[in-house]
């Protein structure tokens, strides 16, 4: 599986942006979808996920519930990360994972179980 995010860029603070991850293949239901982020000189750190057959469900960082919403287009085979009212502490390198190994609830948020990584999107959010 290959994943391709795109979508980042420079912005102002309480601006919007939407990140996208686009697959390689159709993305199975037993797939567990994540994105996470990574800023200079620290860990990747989760940020929203979809757990496998999710029903519906999506899981998220406390420092962006409320504001970014993650979502899957199974027709375009594209996953979408929609973030809110961007703050200058949201800037970092974005990327997309998933995993062939189903992952339920908010297990879907720990990043060590994911397989298969996007190459990132830079979001640089200004004051």
């Amino acid at each position: 599986v290959q994943l391709q995010a795109s979508g980042g860029g420079l912005v102002q603070a309480g601006d919007s942006l939407k990140l996208s991850c686009s697959f390689s293949t159709p993305i199975a239901d037993h797939y567990p979808i994540g994105w996470f982020r990574q800023a200079p000189g620290k860990e990747r750190d989760s940020v929203a996920c979809i757990p496998s057959s999710s029903r519906g469900y999506t899981y998220y960082a406390p420092s962006v519930k409320g504001r970014f919403t993650i979502s899957r287009d199974n027709a375009k085979n594209t996953v979408h990360l929609q973030m809110d009212s961007l703050k200058p502490e949201d800037s970092a390198v974005y990327y997309c994972a998933t995993s062939e190994t189903a992952m339920y609830g908010s297990t879907c948020l720990t990043r060590h179980h994911y397989d298969y990584w996007g190459q990132g999107t830079l979001v640089t959010v200004s004051s």
